[in-house]
Parts: C-alpha cells; structure tokens; sequence
C-alpha cells in the first residue's frame, strides 16, 4: 500500500501552483487526502489561491466534488469570489457549481463577490443566474454589501440588472446610504443619491441618519454631499436625542465637530434631549472612562466656545486637566484619570484657586502653580476666570 502524502505539503504544492510536483504526489500516494483542519479540501485552496489548472485537474482527474463544503459550509465557488479569481469562478459555473450556494451566516458567492471592486466576477454570477435580492442572515443583500465597499461600477450594474436591489434595509433597520455614508464611499453615496429613491433623514432602529453616520466616523465630504443633494436634516435627533454634534463628540471626529460648528453653526453647547448632556460633557465622560484619547476633543470643543461651567440635571460639570499628568496622587480620588475630572458628586466637589488646590476629601494634591504649568489646563485656566470650581 502506497504510503499517504503529506496533507500540508499537499497544500502548500496547491497553493503555490506546483501542479507538476502535486502530480507526482498525488500518483504516489493513490489518493487526494483528508480535509484539512477547517475542513478545506485541496479544491478550497486552489479556488482560494487562483489556480485554476491545479482546479481543473483536481476535478478532472480526480474526480473531486466541486460542491463539497468545509466547517463554515463554503464551496470552492465562495473561496474564488471572494478572492475575485475570474478563471477559477468561471470553471466552476462551468462545472454546473451552484450559483446561490449558502455558507455559513448565509452568505452567497455573489455576496462574497461584491467585497471585491471585480466587476467581472459579479457580472459572472449574476449572468449565471445569482440573485442580488438574496439577504444574508443580518438582513443585507449584495447591492448593500457593495455599498460598503463602495464601488461605483458594481453598484451602477446591479441597480441596471436588479433595479429594486437598493430597496432594502438590514435587521437593524439600516440601508445601504446609512451604510455608504458611514464608511465614507464618496462615489458610491453620488450613485445612490442619483438612483435610488431614499428618505431624506431615514433613520435606522438606533434613530441614526446618514448624515448622523458620516459626521460621526469624520466623513465630512459625504456629509456635505448628503446636505446639497438630499437635503439632510443638521439638527436630526438619535434615539436618545442626541445630534450630530453629540456623536462627532463621543467619537472624536474633532474636524466634524468644527464643520458643525463653524461652518453649519451648530450650538456646541446643544444638549441631547433624553440626557441633556453637552458635547463637551459626553467628550469628558468618554475621556475619564477610556483614561485614553478625546483630550484633543475637550479642547476643541473649548477653542470653539463650549462653556465649561455647562451642568447636567444632577449638577454635574466636566473639566480637561492633563493627557500627561495625574491630578491627584491617591488612588482613592474619584477624579483620578490622567485625562479628565468629570462628574463628580456633591460631596467630592473640587475647587483650584491660585495659589493652592483644595480637594474635601483628603487627597493629596499638587498645588496650583505647579498644575498651571500643564498647558492643556493652563489654557483653560486663563480663558475663564481665576477660580474654576465643579
């Protein structure tokens, strides 16, 4: 008995398109081998890897099954998709493969295929029958994937092809705009605002617009375009009543957050309806939270006259201290956070006043002059007044 070939060296001849040497392998051990640990077969790897001459010997001298599927259910077909291996995707359409094939979470070679800016590749499946209307199991069908990723061509040939492929939305109530605007695809929300027929403002279940989600992830040209042509809503709340302005904050986008400002001008002292909270308090509490990042947003949301004494319902005020220095020594401090006071409780209220720092709670404290020298605070300090208290 011939003795079994070695399955990774099996697979690394495959992958490197070793079709001569895979020959010799595959005579001398009589047999093509096991699955491997995820269950891919040598046809996972060829149509993986492009090698559509190591594919068409695999199933034509070997007899192998073009539909066979490994743990996650993809067939060859979705590994050559999803790779855009044209020459491989048409051998197996050309084999009979199963053009709307499931793998796991229900995606479509046609759905894996639209990850890739291939044009030819999708216009091959959808010529062999694949359907763009097919949803995978978070509600998005291939023209919404493709919007993603924002191609302008594929989106233009499935819309020509499928015209109602735009009329969908996810399970969480998003469409394919609220998912082009968040990702920043210029060209693909041109082609979408030209073609389709969206609401102005639609919100998804979280109550976000497409204009909440290019401003939030800092795609201020999208957000411009969707101003001009579809007429977004500036002051449109979430459902928690916050505005554009409260997510650019929560999320840093400090170029956004002037364009609202400066440009569009937004109120920077705005306060969400639901949490009456200001930018500068949901830009302060995600600084103490994470110990990391958003300073730079305190101080932009600052140098655009954001007021620093602005409550909460529970009296509650934030203040930038240092990205570079603790302001207390103890552990025990409740405004122990290399980044940020904020929200402190009656009782532990703070006061700095020159020359020293009192904090009630017996928390030792550098005093104020030495914390005047931390330019973040130095700047706010000298811009309000000589005593700042929360």
């Amino acid at each position: 008995m011939a003795a079994p070939a070695d399955p990774r060296r099996l697979c690394r001849l495959v992958q490197e398109g070793q079709l001569c040497a895979l020959r010799e392998e595959l005579r001398a051990a009589g047999r093509v081998g096991c699955p491997g640990p995820a269950g891919d077969t040598l046809l996972h790897y060829a149509a993986r890897h492009g090698r559509r001459d190591v594919l068409a010997y695999l199933v034509e001298a070997w007899d192998m099954d073009i539909e066979v599927a490994n743990r996650d259910y993809k067939r060859p077909l979705h590994e050559a998709a999803s790779m855009g291996h044209r020459d491989c995707v048409r051998y197996l359409l050309g084999r009979g493969a199963a053009v709307d094939c499931l793998k796991k979470a229900d995606w479509t070679p046609l759905m894996m295929a639209c990850t890739r800016r291939n044009l030819e590749v999708v216009q091959d499946l959808v010529e062999h029958g694949a359907n763009p209307l097919l949803k995978n199991k978070d509600g998005w069908n291939s023209f919404h994937i493709a919007s993603r990723e924002g191609d302008p061509l594929i989106l233009q040939y499935l819309l020509d092809v499928c015209p109602a492929a735009w009329k969908t939305e996810s399970k969480t109530g998003r469409t394919p705009l609220h998912t082009a605007a968040m990702h920043g695809c210029l060209e693909a929300v041109k082609v979408l605002l030209e073609r389709c027929q969206y609401e102005p403002d639609g919100r998804d279940k979280c109550g976000l617009t497409p204009f909440m989600d290019a401003i939030q992830c800092g795609h201020i040209n999208v957000a411009r375009l969707l101003l001009q042509k579809h007429k977004a809503c500036v002051s449109a709340e979430d459902s928690l009543g916050a505005q554009a302005v409260h997510r650019a904050a929560v999320t840093g986008q400090n170029d956004a957050i002037r364009f609202l400002v400066s440009e569009l001008g937004v109120d920077v002292d705005m306060r969400a309806a639901s949490t009456h909270l200001t930018a500068l308090h949901l830009a302060a509490k995600v600084c103490l939270n994470t110990q990391e990042g958003h300073v730079s947003t305190v101080q932009t949301l600052l140098s655009l006259g954001a007021d620093i004494s602005s409550k909460d319902e529970r009296d509650r005020s934030g203040l930038l201290l240092s990205p570079w220095q603790r302001c207390c020594l103890s552990p025990s401090c409740p405004g122990c956070c290399c980044c940020c006071f904020y929200y402190f409780e009656p009782h532990d209220v703070c006061e700095i006043r020159a020359p020293l720092v009192s904090v009630p709670d017996g928390c030792s404290s550098p005093g104020a002059t030495q914390i005047l020298h931390w330019p973040s605070l130095s700047a706010m300090y000298f811009k309000t007044s000589s005593t700042i208290t929360f």
